[in-house]
């Protein structure tokens, strides 16, 4: 169960890269969209661990 969501958690951290360097090969309407959903994305990549998998006993 651990394992899942330390993979998942990575791959949304390593996604979130792609969608800064996207942000700037979109048209200008979605360039603010795509680098927030980025910023977004590299939040949630580090919330996930924090708070399923808690802290070590």
């Amino acid at each position: 169960m651990k394992i899942t969501v330390v993979i998942a958690s990575l791959a949304l951290f390593f996604a979130s890269f792609l969608l800064f360097a996207y942000a700037f090969a979109v048209p200008d309407e979605f360039k603010a969209i795509m680098f927030f959903t980025g910023i977004m994305s590299i939040a949630l990549s580090l919330a996930i661990p924090f708070h399923i998998l808690g802290s070590r006993e």
